[in-house]
């Protein structure tokens, strides 16, 4: 009896330890109903994974056949990512083969549904690079530069004339004016001529004019009129 309770006993303690990894998680999850196909799928196990290069496999086809899957799955402790791409609808199927932690190969399917097409991934865009600007020559200036207009030269004749027309004007008023001093001077020097004359011609002032009374009162008279009769 004894013999028996040790060998069940060893049976419950080997059992945990020769227990495979199982998956835990899905992303998308089994069943799912998505509006589009997402980038990329994700399956996360209760153990970690192998990591070496074609230690796991993924496959997602869509249900005409069609593979969704880009490039190999990557393995990271114990989650497993599968990148997808195109365009699907209906239903997607996802068959997964990993290696778990104890070195025995797993695997499974299951399903999910897209009820509408995929939202394309957007490509990243280069940012241009702005091209240098064109450094431009003296020759390339000197011929695009514009025409300088000439500058008319200056009429000589007649700056050289305005001196002389100056000056004419100038000499005339001063001929006007000396001409106008000497005609003032001569009519001045002629009325102090009369007045002197007038004055010379009767210096005393005793001239009389003919038929002033004298002194009785009797008017000159003339020495050719006869005496009256009586």
């Amino acid at each position: 009896m004894a013999a028996l309770l040790l060998s069940a006993g060893g049976l419950l303690v080997a059992s945990p330890a020769s227990a495979h990894d199982e998956l835990v998680s899905a992303d998308p999850a089994a069943d799912a109903t998505l509006d589009a196909l997402p980038t990329q799928l994700t399956l996360t196990f209760s153990g970690e994974i192998a990591t070496d290069a074609g230690a796991s496999e993924v496959q997602v086809t869509d249900a005409a056949g069609t593979t969704l899957a880009d490039g190999a799955p990557v393995a990271q402790s114990n989650v497993l990512t599968q990148a997808l791409t195109g365009e699907a609808s209906g239903a997607i199927t996802v068959l997964w083969k990993v290696v778990s932690s104890d070195g025995h190969p797993i695997s499974g399917q299951y399903s999910f549904t897209v009820s509408g097409a995929a939202t394309p991934t957007p490509t990243p865009t280069e940012t241009p690079t702005a091209s240098p600007a064109p450094v431009s020559t003296p020759s390339e200036q000197a011929s695009t530069a514009p025409p300088v207009a000439p500058v008319p030269a200056e009429d000589t004749t007649t700056a050289q004339a305005w001196p002389w027309v100056v000056g004419g004007i100038v000499l005339v008023a001063v001929a006007g004016g000396i001409v106008y001093l000497l005609v003032s001077r001569a009519r001045q020097q002629r009325a102090l001529a009369e007045n002197r004359a007038n004055a010379l011609g009767d210096p005393a002032g005793t001239s009389r004019p003919t038929g002033t009374p004298d002194a009785t009162g009797s008017g000159s008279r003339s020495g050719s009129e006869p005496p009256t009769e009586r």
